[in-house]
């Protein structure tokens, strides 16, 4: 059937039924930014926000934020560019860039994500700084050839394709710099940037070219969208037609009065004195991001966070591996989440009725993905190898958490839970050492077995707990899943 841009058409529209069984996409964050890579290793950017609010902005640990970083005198990332590369404007990245491409494989990468258990792929295609990764049609005025003569939207994309993954798009909607060059220093700054002018058409241009030239099966905005809503409605409509199966996410707050009242500088301080306010009385909430909801979308981007419990509307929980999306030149090992934090909170994300779109930071010297992602990438791939039908394809149970004792170590460990028809799966998060689990106040009825192997697990209900027992001991294999077939 045909949509039409109003809202009881769109939000009449289902869940494509793809997109809710993925479960796990991955992120590209990849730029010229990553030529210097570079932000200030200060925590995260909810940290940036409670503890230097009036130049927050240019304090985040993103690098993919590093041109407006550099405008603001004093900032780490400011003193950095005059000592490595003197007075010399971002755009000068370019080139560099450039001469790195040569040495892309998108096949490569493509395999790495297989691997890894993603179902879908979305590349950020032009991000704050303006620059593209396509050869666009659409002219940027106010920044010449700002973009890339190789096409590594549609390379890219054929590329994921190839190997049976979905392929998405990222479009900075709301945020351009080379159509409002004004350093950013406070959220009031940052939210009441939104150009206007001829940026509107410009964007609206760009993201009906992508739609069309590369038919993403995800149209992922964001920050906000500079039109009104009847022609963000249209735009929906045209997508949804044009890709029946494509999903568009939760940052496309329209313009209106709101953000024209922003553009205006007493508004933008009235603003921040009310946000900081708000975040030093209540610091323990400002952790990550969450987008508010408008008046349609198919999914929530919480942004390095998840909802703590079952959501009715879908979401996809976003972050990077360390603090930053795109590539840091000051993060080590350390600065990482291990595999099995990040394993664990997406798990539970699942659990949750939620799907993980976990980001990678390419080097732009080399064009390759920095070894500390590629061994948390092999950590999902070898788990989800192992475990993937407790995850793929699955919704959540009655109840989303518990915990159980590992017989050995006698340790709490949390547990969480899917369900896939008659089929109940069990995932402690954490490493149980020994042949049994005890999982407490839960009741279950059926046969189990082990996901990885298939081997038959011995279940019994003690009082208010269900007892597993294994064939061997499960030697701190982690999250192992025991798959539940009840009689339900």
């Amino acid at each position: 059937m045909g949509y039409s841009g109003d809202l009881e058409s769109l939000n009449g529209r289902p869940l494509p039924k793809w997109y809710d069984d993925a479960k796990f996409g991955i992120f590209i964050h990849w730029g010229v930014w990553a030529i210097p890579g570079f932000a200030p290793r200060l925590g995260s950017i909810s940290d940036a926000f409670k503890n230097d609010y009036k130049r927050a902005v240019a304090m985040v640990p993103y690098t993919e934020w590093y041109a407006n970083a550099i405008k603001v005198p004093g900032t780490p990332s400011a003193e950095f560019h005059a000592q490595t590369y003197g007075n010399r404007p971002y755009t000068d990245f370019k080139a560099p860039f450039l001469e790195g491409l040569k040495q892309w494989d998108p096949a490569e990468w493509a395999e790495t994500f297989r691997n890894a258990g993603a179902k879908y792929v979305v590349l950020v295609t032009k991000h704050h700084d303006g620059f593209c990764l396509w050869p666009s049609n659409v002219r940027n005025r106010h920044e010449k050839d700002w973009m890339t003569e190789r096409d590594v939207v549609g390379e890219l994309a054929r590329a994921v394709r190839a190997l049976g993954m979905r392929f998405g798009v990222y479009y900075s909607g709301g945020i351009d710099w080379t159509f409002n060059r004004e350093p950013l220093r406070t959220f009031g700054d940052f939210i009441g940037s939104t150009p206007t002018g001829d940026y509107p058409a410009y964007a609206k241009a760009q993201v009906r070219e992508l739609i069309e030239r590369y038919e993403p099966s995800v149209l992922w905005n964001d920050i906000s969208w500079p039109t009104g809503q009847d022609e963000l409605l249209d735009l929906f409509a045209d997508y949804y037609n044009a890709v029946p199966e494509g999903v568009v996410n939760d940052r496309w707050v329209h313009a209106g009065l709101f953000s024209k009242a922003m553009h205006f500088k007493m508004a933008r301080r009235l603003f921040d004195y009310v946000a900081q306010r708000h975040i030093a009385k209540n610091p323990k909430a400002v952790e990550g991001v969450i987008p508010q909801p408008i008046p349609h979308s198919d999914f929530r981007t919480p942004e390095y966070t998840r909802f703590s419990t079952f959501q009715k509307k879908k979401w996809e929980a976003t972050r990077g591996m360390s603090y930053s999306f795109g590539f840091n030149r000051n993060d080590h090992e350390e600065d990482y989440a291990s595999a099995d934090t990040l394993l664990s909170d997406f798990i539970d994300g699942v659990s949750k009725g939620g799907n993980l779109l976990l980001n990678v930071g390419p080097r732009a010297t080399d064009a390759r993905i920095p070894a500390e992602q590629i061994s948390r990438l092999k950590a999902f791939g070898e788990w989800l190898a192992e475990n993937g039908p407790a995850i793929y394809g699955t919704a959540p149970w009655r109840r989303d958490d518990s915990d159980c004792s590992d017989a050995v170590t006698d340790a709490d460990i949390p547990v969480r839970f899917t369900r896939k028809e008659r089929t109940v799966n069990v995932i402690p998060l954490g490493r149980p050492a020994g042949a049994s689990l005890r999982v407490r106040d839960v009741t279950l009825d059926g046969t189990a077995q082990l996901v990885a192997d298939g081997s038959p697990v011995v279940m019994r209900r003690e009082g208010a707990d269900t007892v597993f027992e294994f064939r061997q001991s499960l030697n701190g294999k982690f999250a192992p899943a025991i798959a539940v077939n009840t009689k339900e």
